[in-house]
């Protein structure tokens, strides 16, 4: 059976096939050629779906849905919208789809999306029709959870996470607002951010108004969390309810500023990251124009380098939160990359060294793995 990797660009959907060996690749597409494709996410528990969060030019903001491995598409009947607006509330219209999760294994046909302006939206027939979670976008504490404009491009919605264990058992990140949690499928939620730093705001420790650029939940140890912040890399091990900063143990020179974080799918004490430039100006490009990923193999105590194979210099990308991802092959985990100039890089044999398998794409927004 072939392997894809779905790659999301800011002009259209990519993918790279390979076969078992994940030696050789063939790039193939594009589909949706000059739209906006945030997010692609085959589907785990039927592989034969796949979902893609896109903006286009003429239709906006929405989602489409394939059931043949991507062969053709099908745009949802009724993409993510919020409510109508009551009397003298302001309107408030979905400008993005900008995040998708598929629902707990139990739950066949079930997702989840996340949009800009912060919203999030679930749909129970396989991706065709969406709702607004009312619990979340309606909470009388989210005009005050949700600070101000957000990332660069707005708001967003991201990282909703399910717990494999209990399907009403929900995370979600906000930028900027903060990592939620919500224990009755979505009619509550709490903020969950406790010893997260934020820089940007006068109380150094807020219950909520943080920037969390990529939350996750470890599959087969639930209760270990991991978060790549704007202000740092957390872990949260539960029923604790205090984040600690692992991202400490980065070089200082390097520092923990990022956007992605990738978990080994068995180990939970395993995690992959890709530092970026976060000093005073933000540039958001690797450190010094020399990239490289960072892999601790013990829950973050330590951290070390991996970058063989990798531009030794003058490398002034780096990689946005959905952009990086793992198999589950073999006896080494395959990572993969995309990066803001448009590259694909892989590695069979977690990091220890590095090959480029595409280049000269558009802007690369999301990195996903699939069997099929």
């Amino acid at each position: 059976m072939a392997r894809t990797l779905w790659v999301g660009t800011r002009k259209g959907l990519f993918a790279l096939r390979s076969k078992e060996s994940r030696r050789d690749w063939k790039l193939v597409g594009p589909q949706f050629l000059g739209h906006v494709i945030h997010h692609v996410v085959q589907d785990p528990r039927d592989p034969k779906v796949v979902l893609v969060a896109a903006k286009t030019g003429h239709l906006g903001p929405t989602v489409f849905r394939s059931s043949d491995r991507g062969r053709s598409w099908k745009e949802a009947s009724q993409p993510p919208a919020f409510r109508r607006s009551g009397e003298g509330e302001a309107p408030k219209a979905v400008d993005a789809v900008f995040w998708l999760t598929a629902g707990h294994a139990g739950e066949s046909g079930t997702w989840y999306a996340g949009t800009s302006p912060a919203g999030l939206f679930r749909s129970e027939d396989a991706g065709a029709s969406w709702q607004p979670v009312a619990g979340f976008n309606d909470h009388p504490m989210n005009p005050t959870w949700i600070v101000g404009q957000g990332s660069p491009i707005g708001q967003l919605l991201h990282s909703v996470r399910v717990d494999p264990r209990d399907a009403r058992h929900l995370y979600l990140g906000v930028s900027s607002g903060g990592v939620f949690e919500s224990t009755d499928a979505g009619a509550d939620w709490r903020p969950l951010n406790a010893g997260c730093a934020a820089d940007f705001m006068p109380d150094p420790d807020p219950q909520y108004g943080h920037d969390p650029h990529c939350v996750e939940v470890h599959p087969t140890m639930p209760d270990r969390l991991y978060q790549q912040n704007h202000c740092g890399i957390y872990r949260l091990d539960r029923p604790g309810q205090r984040w600690s900063r692992i991202g400490d143990a980065m070089p200082r020179r390097i520092g923990d500023i990022g956007f992605p974080i990738v978990l080994h799918p068995t180990d939970p004490d395993k995690a992959w990251v890709f530092p970026m430039d976060g000093t005073t100006v933000w540039p958001r490009t690797s450190v010094d124009g020399k990239p490289a990923v960072y892999a601790t193999h013990n829950g973050g105590k330590s951290w070390h380098r991996l970058d063989r194979g990798l531009p030794r210099k003058q490398g002034w990308f780096t990689v946005l939160r959905q952009a990086m991802c793992a198999d589950d092959e073999g006896k080494k985990l395959g990572l993969y990359f995309g990066t803001t100039s448009g590259e694909i890089w892989a590695s069979r044999n977690e990091g220890s060294s590095w090959t480029c398998l595409a280049r000269h794409l558009p802007q690369v927004f999301s990195v996903t793995w699939g069997n099929g």
